[in-house]
């Protein structure tokens, strides 16, 4: 089975995201997440294990996708013929404006516009997370 690739931190995990990944999934075509093992930090709270955890339960019952830890990356490079297409994917404006900077954000303050965001089934965990967090 062939992939279609995806590499990000996911801090937080979004409907943005998922527009992305559905496009593929709802033609019947297999999706890797592939998360970037980045240091947490003020600005990427969340280890690349709870990040693999919430999409794993957002895609619990979806067959066709795949979530993988990566090592952190620098680039990503190909040379000529290599066997697969590199695409950037268009999305309407109002899924390219949603925020993982500012889910963050409203979670921590408390705030409940954020969840309109994000994937029912991870609000809690994703609450949770975040707020355990806070300094």
């Amino acid at each position: 089975m062939r992939y279609n690739l995806f590499i990000g931190r996911y801090q937080s995990p979004h409907r943005g995201h998922m527009e992305l990944f559905n496009t593929f999934l709802q033609q019947g075509k297999p999706v890797l997440i592939a998360i970037r093992d980045i240091e947490p930090d003020e600005s990427n709270p969340l280890t690349a294990q709870e990040v693999k955890e919430l999409w794993d339960t957002v895609y619990s019952n979806q067959p066709l996708m795949k979530v993988i830890i990566i090592p952190d990356i620098a680039s990503v490079n190909y040379g000529r013929g290599v066997g697969y297409e590199v695409n950037q994917l268009q999305v309407p404006d109002n899924i390219s404006a949603i925020s993982a900077t500012e889910i963050r954000k409203q979670v921590m303050a408390g705030e409940t516009g954020w969840k309109e965001m994000v994937d029912r089934s991870i609000h809690e965990k994703l609450s949770q997370l975040l707020r355990s967090k806070q300094k």
